[in-house]
């Protein structure tokens, strides 16, 4: 698990900008039983590609005509329990972070893998998730 002063500066760049935290199992069922969508960003450590897919998923939502309902987060590596819920939502897909998946009624319906986040600018991963926003929210 990695040190809390190393996390928190980096869960606050999304949790300041309306983001809500899922820390345990039963928060994460719970929010993806709702119905509508639900966007939920796996922070991460990693400096080079969490680095560009916190800017970028903020980026998204502010620039955005259609949003996510729900704007959420896990830590991997620190959000144990929860990261772990949410990585059974995401099968097939392997474990991967950082990485953000935009769900509809419970069901993935876009998900962006880290390998599609490395080495990108956050530009290029907002206008990834506009255009997933444009298509799956209201």
């Amino acid at each position: 698990m990695y040190p809390e002063e190393i996390v928190i500066p980096m869960k606050e760049e999304l949790t300041e900008n309306g983001f809500t935290e899922l820390l345990t199992a039963s928060e994460v069922d719970a929010q993806l039983s709702k119905k509508g969508t639900t966007l939920v960003m796996i922070n991460s450590v990693c400096g080079c590609s969490a680095g560009t897919a916190r800017p970028g998923v903020v980026m998204a939502v502010i620039n955005s005509t259609k949003k996510p309902d729900f704007l959420t987060t896990a830590f991997a590596g620190f959000d144990i329990e929860a990261i772990n819920k949410v990585r059974e939502h995401l099968l097939p897909y392997p474990p991967s972070s950082p990485a953000i998946a935009l769900f509809k009624d419970g069901q993935l319906v876009h998900f962006i893998e880290r390998h599609q986040i490395e080495g990108r600018p956050a530009q290029v991963i907002a206008n990834n998730l506009i255009g997933a926003f444009e298509e799956h929210c209201n």
